[in-house]
């Protein structure tokens, strides 16, 4: 009997607006009374082997009436007569028992005081007190049982397979089966775990594995699944979505479980499964204790925070209690909105926005030498690989000169830790982009060279919903009747979302070593076509896929390590260490570093190779 919050009934509410239903806990009370009466009169005819004429009779009458009085100055005084307690929750049990013993306590003393002399034996309260505690938790339990059943979903509700059944699973099963209004209904628990194979939670029980999901579905009728595992990955959650799909289920899955332990479960966290699910989860296990005591009561500044990146790690690193927050963009909007996020206000005429840019080295170094921050994260960039192709020049600007001028402010002031966030694209560059983040990524080396300090880069691949990303493209695409463009049929990417990247950059601060890049574990690559061929199905429409061709400077398959990079993992199994050489900008040469951007080799097909309908593309 556990507790639960959402058993409840009209004397719940009653309770909730303040009023105690003296009628459900009078009644309450007179149960409680009966089983003591019951327990004695029974205890009593036992010990005397049911011959009655030997009993003291109005002795025991007064014992039972004593025991009635103790019952409800006792039973008020641990709250079990003033609706305190969900009925049949643990807390109530424990009162329960504690009364109990009480009045046991309290009516032994005169039983063996003055029994023989009234004809009631001594261990007559002895007997009587298991029988009186067994009949108090049946009538709890038996109103639990009625409760539960009164609050089930009705017979229009979806029949429901829960894939999971830890702790997850079983919360949800307890909420789907107190929930009048819920549309679920489970009826069996899948579990690939052989120690759950016998286990249930409400009288729903585990009855197979991923291998028997057919077998279950006709065996339960279902219509709907959710996965209920706290760190599926999008393997996992691909590999169930698929064959659940194939026996005819509708697919849901709750947030990761990072999100879970923010707020109480409930129903409304399920939700159809998404894209971002079939190919973003990456469960990240956060070391709270390396991140706390690099961030916490230190002034923090965060460029490009307006970003799409930016606006996620001001989020994540507010929750370990900066001293300060420094929320530094270009882009006035884009300020509002992480500010909307953290503060929960946008009125930006607070010191916690700055609006500068990069570019701009004076007002940086002024900003800088104002606020004084201990830790910066280095977001700001153009990264759209396609655009700086057309405008190389605008990648020297921000992404390398931009850098450089971040990178001296910090020195400038002494700040401790400096994570740049790179790009995949900056393992062996063929685009303007990647050569750009690379020499980003050189220089902070270099100053971590000059410095002695924290300064390191950290690099992982596409982020899913960032702005511009391709989700956001497709699903607009989509959206609009298509074509769907896809650069290239075997064309594949790293993909992570937004949280996931942000949590392990905030980590990486945590656990670098000065001049290193850190390159985050995104798993398999994904090819782009399977994204696209799932976006369309999960919409239901007949959309036209377009191939392209790769555009200049993309390659065909991204790489997280470059050439003569290692990838030691000695601290974190997601997180990869690695170490470039540091160029120094007494060294920078654009013409230079523009004649062996282009000497790289690219690919340049930007023909359309083939036109075909999303039916005929497998």
């Amino acid at each position: 009997m556990d507790s639960d919050p959402d058993l409840s009934d009209k004397d719940g509410v009653e309770r909730r607006n303040g009023e105690v239903p003296l009628v459900r806990f009078g009644a309450q009370f007179l149960l409680d009374a009966a089983a003591w009466a019951v327990a004695l009169v029974l205890a009593v005819v036992f010990r005397y082997e049911f011959m009655l004429a030997e009993i003291g009779w109005p002795a025991l009458f007064g014992l039972v009436v004593l025991a009635l009085v103790l019952q409800f100055v006792v039973g008020w005084g641990y709250a079990l007569y003033k609706g305190r307690y969900t009925y049949g929750s643990f807390e109530e049990v424990r009162a329960l028992m504690f009364a109990a013993l009480c009045v046991f306590a309290i009516l032994s003393v005169p039983v063996l005081l003055f029994g023989p002399v009234v004809d009631i034996a001594r261990s007559a309260t002895v007997i009587a007190f298991p029988i009186a505690l067994i009949l108090m938790f049946a009538v709890r339990y038996a109103k639990r049982l009625y409760v539960e059943h009164k609050h089930r979903p009705g017979s229009e509700a979806n029949r429901t397979i829960i894939y999971g059944a830890g702790y997850l699973g079983s919360t949800l099963v307890r909420r789907m089966l107190s929930d009048p209004s819920s549309q679920f209904l489970p009826v069996g628990l899948i579990d690939d775990d052989p120690l759950k194979s016998n286990a249930q939670h409400r009288g729903v029980r585990v009855i197979g594995t991923f291998h028997d999901l057919h077998k279950v579905v006709e065996k339960t009728r279902a219509t709907e699944l959710v996965i209920c595992i706290g760190r599926a990955d999008s393997v996992l959650i691909r590999k169930i979505s698929d064959a659940a799909t194939a026996a005819g289920l509708r697919v849901k899955v709750l947030p990761p479980l990072e999100k879970l332990l923010e707020r109480k479960t409930s129903l409304a966290d399920m939700r159809d499964i998404s894209i971002e699910d079939l190919i973003g989860r990456h469960p990240v296990d956060t070391e709270v204790h390396t991140i706390a005591g690099y961030l916490g009561g230190k002034k923090v500044l965060v460029t490009g925070a307006g970003g799409s990146i930016g606006a996620e790690l001001c989020r994540q690193i507010a929750k370990y209690n900066p001293g300060e927050l420094i929320m530094l963009d270009r882009d006035e909007t884009g300020l509002q909105g992480a500010q909307l996020g953290i503060s929960g206000h946008g009125l930006l005429d607070t010191r916690d926005v700055v609006l500068a840019d990069i570019r701009d080295q004076p007002a940086l170094a002024r900003i800088f030498h104002e606020r004084k921050p201990d830790v910066v994260f280095h977001a700001a960039a153009l990264k759209h690989l396609p655009m700086l192709e057309q405008y190389p020049d605008e990648a020297w600007k921000t992404n390398v000169l931009g850098t450089l001028n971040v990178l001296e402010a910090a020195r400038s002031v002494g700040v401790k830790t400096f994570v740049n966030i790179s790009t995949d694209k900056a393992a062996n560059p063929t685009s303007v982009l990647g050569h750009s983040k690379r020499v980003a990524e050189k220089l902070t080396a270099w100053m971590a060279e000059e410095t002695g300090r924290t300064y390191l880069s950290v690099r992982f691949g596409n982020v899913i919903g960032s702005r511009g990303s391709m989700l956001p493209t497709f699903t607009s695409l989509i959206e609009s009747g298509g074509p769907l463009t896809v650069t290239h049929p075997d064309v594949t990417r790293f993909f992570m979302t937004i949280p996931e990247a942000c949590q392990l950059v905030v980590q990486a601060g945590g656990i670098g070593s000065a001049g290193e890049v850190l390159i985050l574990d995104m798993g398999e690559p994904v090819r782009i076509l399977d994204v696209a061929q799932r976006m369309i199905s999960m919409s239901g429409k007949d959309i036209e896929i377009i191939y392209t061709g790769l555009r200049q400077g993309e390659k065909l398959h991204e790489e997280l390590i470059g050439q003569n990079e290692t990838d030691e993992r000695p601290l974190h199994p997601k997180i990869s260490h690695a170490r470039v050489g540091g160029i120094s900008p007494s060294r920078l040469d654009k013409q230079g570093w523009e004649e062996r951007m282009f000497a790289s080799p690219r690919y340049n097909d930007t023909t359309v190779i083939e036109r075909l309908p999303v039916g005929n593309v497998r």
